[in-house]
């Protein structure tokens, strides 16, 4: 983590969606600097599902040892913005660093994104900025050392960062070209950047970045390398009971390395996965061992299996069976597999991310 060096006491940054995530990490490094924060978000009651409000990251903000202003800001109601903008001038006598974070995201296809969710896109990550940007600069241009920071990536054509979700690369991309128009517009009166921070994430993407095509070599049983390998058969040996009545149990059960996996899981599911994960999620795999197979995390108990899911899926993944078992072991990145089109996904995102979370924490099971 980069020491905090005191440059940005009694600086005013308007940070929006800065209620939870990246844009409180940043509200919180600065905090520590001694910055005033403005808060600029939507969540001003607690979300069901997200963790956080203005409030709460106010609070935070406050004991990091900065000062917080909460504004409850929608990004897409020009009003709301020049309200914040003119209350923080009011409290704080004007703005330093605009940090344009708040950005809507849909990680589908043509066909598959609703009007809404384009509507919503353009809305947030192009239109949201530019407005804030706008409401913002007649203040910025009056700081000793002004900045705005958008949140976006390079812009970067490769057809590959369009293909699986257009829209939303197109509503990135718009907040870059704001940097690219205000930079050279407002040259040596305010410095506009970007950032496109790495994730770490395996199934959240590092989005228009250039990476090399996995072609690590697999053996002919479609399953990885030896070690992979040995694990595998250490981990029949030990599960062979269980994998004995369960496949006089189903009919067709596929076996190999796939079946063992989910073996793995269903063994390793609790309570707290089927708690903290509230969703079912389905795998369509072609190839050996392949088919229909499930993971049950909503209903009491959970399980894990070949065929359908007792209740409709909530997220739908299709890929290789080869794929699958090299991704689950850690050999090939989800991330690379979704951008390349090898793993599909339908649904719902976050949950797609929450069972990521718990597949990473069995690797070391096999």
């Amino acid at each position: 983590m980069l020491p905090n060096t005191g440059k940005l006491a009694g600086c005013t940054l308007f940070i929006t969606g800065a209620s939870r995530g990246i844009g409180k990490a940043i509200a919180l490094k600065a905090a520590k600097d001694g910055a005033n924060i403005v808060i600029a978000a939507k969540t001003a009651e607690p979300h069901p599902t997200l963790p956080g409000t203005i409030y709460t990251a106010a609070e935070e903000i406050e004991a990091a040892g900065g000062k917080a202003l909460p504004c409850i800001v929608n990004v897409r109601e020009e009003q709301q913005i020049i309200n914040a903008v003119e209350k923080a001038v009011k409290t704080f006598g004007g703005i330093d660093i605009l940090v344009n974070n708040a950005s809507a995201i849909s990680l589908t296809g043509t066909l598959e994104t609703a009007t809404k969710k384009v509507n919503l896109m353009m809305d947030v990550n192009v239109r949201g900025t530019y407005l804030t940007s706008k409401a913002c600069l007649p203040y910025l241009r009056k700081s000793k050392n002004p900045h705005i920071l958008n949140l976006s990536p390079p812009m970067n054509l490769n057809p590959t960062w369009f293909k699986n979700h257009c829209a939303y690369t197109i509503s990135k991309y718009g907040m870059s070209m704001c940097v690219l128009g205000m930079a050279e517009e407002f040259r040596g009166e305010v410095a506009v950047n970007a950032l496109w921070p790495k994730t770490g994430h395996p199934l959240m993407p590092d989005f228009f970045l250039d990476v090399e095509i996995d072609t690590t070599a697999v053996k002919q049983e479609g399953y990885g390398t030896a070690q992979e390998e040995k694990k595998l058969i250490r981990s029949q040996q030990e599960g062979a009971d269980a994998a004995k009545a369960k496949t006089e149990s189903a009919v067709a059960m596929p076996s190999g390395p796939v079946a063992e996996m989910f073996r793995v899981i269903q063994g390793a599911v609790t309570e707290e996965y089927v708690r903290s994960t509230q969703g079912i999620f389905q795998f369509e795999l072609s190839g050996d061992g392949g088919g229909t197979w499930y993971i049950d995390l909503k209903t009491k108990g959970g399980s894990a299996g070949f065929g359908k899911p007792p209740l409709t899926a909530d997220v739908v993944m299709s890929m290789s069976s080869a794929d699958f078992v090299k991704m689950f072991t850690g050999k090939f990145k989800p991330t690379l597999a979704f951008m390349t089109g090898r793993l599909r996904i339908k649904g719902n995102m976050a949950l797609a991310i929450k069972l990521e979370k718990m597949l990473s924490q069995l690797n070391s099971k096999l």
